[in-house]
């Protein structure tokens, strides 16, 4: 066994490594993540995770609930400390997970992961407490630097495979129509399907243009009315080429970021332009996107955070148009259900800390994203603002289908399964 390995199996029964491990390891996750872009790209199938918060042993829970390291895609939307116990096990554990199994495994930032914050917040504390000084803060602090802000999944199907088991009352009320496509599934821990929903399925473009179900999210195509694309770039880019979008595959990408989107970002490109090896910033761009949130408002507001704004559905449906996104996925809020899509599906909010604080009552979810294999395996896609005509219905395609999403909700690991220290959290930080 390697001396990784062996760490990791230290790690997972929630003891520490030695700090000049810690050291070794924050030295070979920089060397990781530096080759990493502000935008990561992630290949479906992927399970998608919100908060984790030093919650070590719902984590531990998560992995039972959503599969194990290396054998599920994960993707982490950051806030992997501050607030719980555990915080120095739970992202030592998950750097470990990186560095062994790069491919398998993605962090993105979090506002959590900020000197500023995790001073105030319980993580400087922990490692004051556990190690007896601030080496490992800093050594941790240092990777949290080179951390992407957002990850872009691409290749996921628009429809789910129903699972093995058996509906229940609450599932029964929705079954499917008889050209029904199954889209979204909720299970709890058990794997018990608790909800289950279906949208028609899309024959041809004429019923498409008469089917708004297969719209996800709608589309406001007025301000582009006219235009035509004329630039070409990378998936996820405002450029666009005359492609149909994603070959074989009419699932556009889905974005990942930790907080939300930005009056200063209008596409995905900009996310890319952003020199992100700092502390986060007190306002701009890359706060913006740790920070913000979506609200039932039209435009911009202020955040009661002090940091970041508040966005709504307008904004939402908007970047994902001019983005070819079919999704945004985020974390940051506390969600008593564990997930909560807003804006008819164009953004979803994500929290797996079950039991948030050891004392809010909350549920935890991940999100998982199945691939599409309509187009024989791997999907060349040129998601982006690209060629869907130039709004004016009969040219291409334009219908960008919503991803089959199926819901893992959770509970809190028991009780008897974990030590709680005598220390409580340090401050009552509900943002």
């Amino acid at each position: 066994m390697s001396d990784l390995d062996e760490a990791i199996a230290l790690l997972r029964s929630c003891r520490l490594i030695p700090e000049a491990q810690v050291r070794e390891l924050c030295y070979k996750a920089r060397e990781l993540l530096i080759e990493e872009a502000n935008v990561v790209l992630v290949d479906a199938p992927v399970t998608i995770c919100g908060d984790i918060h030093g919650q070590f042993h719902d984590l531990m829970e998560l992995f039972r609930v959503g599969g194990d390291v290396p054998d599920t895609n994960y993707l982490f939307m950051g806030d992997f400390v501050d607030r719980g116990f555990y915080s120095l096990e739970t992202f030592l554990l998950l750097l470990c997970l990186k560095v062994r199994y790069p491919d398998r495994i993605t962090l993105i930032r979090g506002n959590h992961e900020s000197r500023q914050i995790t001073t105030v917040y319980g993580f400087y504390d922990e490692c004051i407490r556990k190690y007896g000084s601030a080496n490992v803060w800093r050594y941790c602090c240092e990777v949290f630097d080179y951390l992407a802000l957002g990850a872009l999944v691409l290749g996921a199907s628009s429809e789910l495979e129903p699972t093995g088991s058996g509906l229940n009352n609450a599932a029964q009320a929705t079954l499917p129509p008889d050209d029904g496509v199954l889209e979204t599934e909720v299970l709890n821990s058990k794997g018990e399907v608790t909800m289950s929903s279906y949208r028609r399925r899309q024959r041809s473009l004429s019923d498409a243009s008469t089917d708004s179900r297969n719209i996800s999210p709608p589309r406001d195509i007025s301000a582009t009315r006219g235009q035509a694309p004329t630039r070409s770039g990378m998936p996820g880019t405002g450029a666009t080429s005359d492609a149909t979008g994603s070959i074989g595959s009419r699932t556009g990408a889905i974005l990942c970021v930790h907080g939300g989107l930005s009056p200063v970002i209008d596409t995905v490109d900009r996310i890319r332009l952003i020199d992100r090896k700092q502390e986060v910033p007190h306002e701009g761009a890359m706060c913006d996107l740790l920070w913000s949130d979506p609200d039932d408002i039209e435009g911009w507001g202020l955040s009661p955070r002090g940091a970041g704004f508040l966005f709504g559905g307008d904004i939402v449906k908007r970047f994902n148009y001019m983005n070819d996104l079919s999704l945004v996925a985020r974390a940051h809020q506390l969600v008593m259900e564990g997930y909560k899509e807003m804006f008819d599906g164009g953004i979803v909010t994500v929290w797996s800390a079950p039991n948030y604080c050891y004392r809010c009552g909350n549920v935890a979810a991940i999100l998982e994203l199945g691939e599409d294999t309509s187009g024989g395996g791997t999907i060349a896609r040129s998601n982006g603002d690209q060629g869907r005509s130039n709004g004016v219905s009969g040219d291409v395609e334009t219908h960008v289908l919503s991803p089959g999403r199926r819901y893992r909700v959770f509970e809190a690991a028991a009780q008897d399964t974990r030590g709680m220290p005598a220390k409580k959290p340090v401050a009552d930080y509900f943002l």
